[in-house]
């Protein structure tokens, strides 16, 4: 059996035009009947009231529409993801489980940092990508400028299907390289595309790109290479087709359009290279899983008649129907009624009902097979990265990567009537954003929130305002530090208590100290000889030191990275469990981190801002300001692109004080970095 399903998302900077086009893709594929806009805040993915007000995408919104091609149907179910840093995991959770995307540019700003982030984030899990260079109405609009890009920035080989037809207010349409032939779309809604031949001055330029097109083709896909030398004039436009499907699907080159989704132009081509040159899930690598039990890699075929497997990517919970898992069926099929497991809990239940997205509709459908994105109602303790699979072979996919957060305010609600639902839906929060960190401090009794920027914080802290009815009182952002040691000492810690009946006995000496280039997280390394210590308690030792871990010598902040070898140690034949070694390596922890001369770790920040030349002073001087660092200062279209790094403690605030600065004329973006080491002038004021 055919699938005749592709699952998209669409990925971009902030402001390339995500939703617009989303919107676009939706009328033209008759799912909606009224274009929508952004500025308009009538758009069908941002049903958020803060979407409406912000004019961003703030949560993956899914939908599942049909493309007619050549008398036949494809089902595609879009998922459009926020562009905006502080909504990393958002994007993660949605690549995670899509076999494709569309990555949006803006003609006049190109590729920029966010679109590079989500672009490598795609390319860690392999899927396949198409570009579309959106708003080539905007002034500045340059298609061939944003294509070089493409290819330094995102080091990559872009393969122009198209090129524009004029630009900025006179651009009027584009050419289709495949078939040679220029393509205008005339009427308001941009519904009748009008084709005609290639106008004369655009002809050598059109007879450049497709050569271009033929022969980085030619050299990226063998069974094309053969045709075009042994028969330059036969190559026929399947045979072209076939080759960029193999091409593209295989990462070797990225296949290029380009339009004015604002203006109704160039958005059903991109439909047609979306069913044309994307994969049906049927068509992809088998999944790789692991047996829960035994560890060993499982392997699952793309099709219905495999055994069930699918993975939770989001948890919703809707005010009508409740909780909602967002499911994607890797394998097998599931109707309502089927038991499935959770591989995670252990547990079985059964589907009450599957559901079809239509962004914030949903439709009730009888079953959900392999390559399928439905939503699932009924399940008790599903969580982000949970595999579902039958009952009869448990299958563990890979789960979702959530980022730790960096920033962190004190929270409590304004009326102490609010007091129990507060806890009620911070817990609600949590589990539909699980890059949320809630927290109680236990030195000031606070209730601390962590995400993972400034704006994540406030639309969290918004979204409980306007969805929940509850006014918060927030304390100052503060920076999650993290703590490093810096010198080795060698220590023995010995547990010994005698309590009447059995008593606790550990005993254990080791070296603790930093890793080699400070990697992240515990390195631990057993030199135990002879049985000194038996081999069942080794473990809980190493649990105990990893547990340590999380609240440093200093202030209490996670240890970034600790190397700890096992050197010695004795144990009682009747007094030692393995409980009692894990205290011993927390209190060993405690005593012997302090003498290693701990330091202080910040979160960096890669700070990119666009302004003006005559704002270039103005801007320096505060980068300066705030102990940044200028790495880059580069033009583009008249405009100066600074790319700096600044410690995150001292950034809050940074986007209304750079708008005051520069008038209103320059934008920023942060992303981050890396950590380093805090200057002992400021550490001395943190650590009083």
């Amino acid at each position: 059996m055919k699938y005749n399903t592709r699952n998209i998302g669409i990925i971009a900077h902030v402001d390339a035009g995500k939703t617009t086009l989303t919107e676009r893709l939706l009328y033209y594929t008759g799912l909606i009947h009224k274009i929508g806009n952004v500025d308009d805040g009538n758009t069908t993915m941002d049903k958020d009231i803060q979407e409406k007000n912000r004019g961003i995408t703030i949560s993956s919104a899914a939908v599942s529409t049909q493309w007619k091609k050549n008398g036949n149907a494809y089902n595609i179910n879009i998922i459009d993801t926020p562009g905006h840093i502080d909504f990393a995991v958002e994007v993660e959770r949605s690549l995670r489980v899509l076999d494709s995307v569309v990555a949006v540019f803006c003609a006049s700003s190109g590729v920029q940092p966010q679109t590079e982030n989500v672009w490598f984030q795609a390319e860690k899990h392999g899927i396949s990508k198409i570009c579309f260079i959106n708003k080539m109405d905007r002034i500045g609009a340059d298609f061939y400028a944003v294509l070089k890009e493409i290819e330094m920035k995102l080091n990559v080989v872009p393969i122009a299907l198209q090129i524009p037809v004029g630009a900025e207010h006179q651009f009027e349409g584009v050419i289709d390289l495949i078939r040679q032939k220029a393509l205008y779309w005339t009427d308001e809604n941009g519904e009748t595309i009008i084709e005609k031949e290639i106008p004369g001055d655009h002809k050598a330029d059109a007879d450049e790109y497709r050569t271009r097109l033929m022969e980085t083709l030619a050299e990226y896909d063998e069974l094309f290479f053969d045709i075009f030398m042994n028969s330059e004039n036969k190559v026929s436009e399947e045979m072209i087709n076939e080759a960029l499907q193999r091409a593209s699907g295989s990462g070797a080159v990225v296949p290029v359009l380009c339009g004015s989704a604002f203006k109704n132009k160039g958005v059903q081509p991109l439909l047609d290279a979306i069913v044309t040159y994307f994969p049906a899930p049927d068509q992809l690598p088998a999944v790789q899983g692991k047996d829960p039990d035994t560890e060993e890699t499982v392997e699952l075929a793309r099709n219905e008649t495999e055994s069930f497997s699918g993975l939770v990517f989001k948890v919703t919970i809707d005010k009508h129907m409740g909780r909602l898992a967002m499911l994607r069926v890797y394998s097998g099929k599931i109707r309502s009624g089927d038991m499935v497991l959770n591989v995670r809990t252990g547990e079985s239940f059964r589907i009450s009902r599957i559901l079809k997205m239509q962004s914030d509709k949903t439709l009730s459908v009888e079953e959900g097979k392999a390559g399928d994105i439905v939503a699932l109602t009924g399940i008790k303790d599903a969580k982000t990265g949970d595999s579902l699979s039958a009952v009869e072979k448990p299958v563990l996919l890979e789960a979702i990567t959530i980022p730790a957060p960096v920033i962190r305010v004190s929270i409590e609600p304004k009326t102490n009537s609010d007091e129990k639902s507060f806890g009620l839906v911070l817990a609600k929060i949590q589990e539909e954003d699980p890059s949320l960190v809630v927290e109680r401090d236990r030195q000031t009794g606070e209730t601390l929130l962590s995400g993972l920027g400034e704006l994540h914080l406030e639309v969290t802290l918004e979204k409980i305002r306007l969805n929940h009815g509850i006014e918060v009182n927030q304390g100052k952002p503060k920076v999650s530090y993290r703590e490093i040691l810096t010198e080795t000492r060698i220590h023995r810690e010995k547990l010994s208590k005698q309590n009447g009946g059995s008593g606790q006995f550990a005993d254990i000496t080791f070296e603790i100290g930093p890793r080699e280039n400070n990697e992240p997280g515990l390195e631990f390394i057993n030199l135990i000889k002879g049985g000194v210590i038996p081999g069942e308690f080794i473990p809980s030792v190493e649990k105990g030191f990893r547990e340590a871990m999380e609240n440093g010598p200093l202030k209490g902040y996670p240890l970034e990275s600790m190397r700890i070898s096992l050197l010695d140690g004795s144990f009682h034949a009747q007094d030692s469990a393995a409980f009692d070694f894990e205290n011993a390596a927390r209190d060993g922890f405690r005593t012997a981190a302090l003498s290693c001369r701990p330091q202080l770790l910040e979160p960096i920040m890669k700070v990119e801002i666009q302004s003006i030349e005559e704002y270039t002073g103005a801007v320096t001087a505060d980068i300066n300001r705030r102990r940044g660092i200028i790495s880059s200062i580069d033009e583009r279209l008249g405009r100066k692109i600074f790319t700096a790094e600044v410690p995150l403690a001292s950034t809050f605030g940074y986007i209304s004080d750079l708008r005051t600065l520069t008038s209103g004329r320059a934008s920023i973006s942060m992303k981050l970095s890396h950590y380093a080491l805090v200057p002992d002038f400021i550490a001395n004021t943190l650590i009083t």
